[in-house]
């Protein structure tokens, strides 16, 4: 992620220092039949897409790469949500088990010192 962070200021950052004295071809589009020549040097002139500026290639990578990283991020999201999803079931379960034990050892406690005092009443009667 910070790779392609860096890489796209590099980019932004030497986008300006390429385009600063403006565009320095304009390629001209005339019509070969008003200066009364039939040569084919337009197709030769013109080899630039009309639907494509110059570093337009580069832009789109970049979209694409930081589409790629948003991709990755968001699976890596998807990942930890299930993991914490997992672990909470598991503390949510584990919680109830102590709650569980915790009765249950009161409970045991509680017959034990009842135990305790019936011994002490049978101990008294026996006196």
């Amino acid at each position: 992620m910070k790779k392609i962070v860096l890489t796209l200021s590099v980019l932004f950052a030497f986008s300006g220092l390429a385009f600063a004295d403006g565009n320095a071809f304009t390629p001209l589009n005339f019509n070969d039949t008003s200066y009364g020549t039939t040569t084919s040097t337009n197709s030769a002139v013109n080899t630039i897409p009309d639907n494509e500026a110059i570093g337009n290639g580069n832009i789109q990578n970049a979209i694409q790469q930081l589409d790629n990283a948003q991709i990755d991020i968001r699976n890596e999201l998807l990942n930890t949500k299930t993991k914490y999803a997992d672990i909470d079931a598991q503390y949510k379960l584990i919680k109830t088990e102590r709650a569980a034990l915790k009765k249950q050892v009161r409970s045991v406690e509680r017959r034990i010192r009842e135990i305790d005092r019936a011994k002490e009443k049978i101990r008294k009667n026996m006196l």
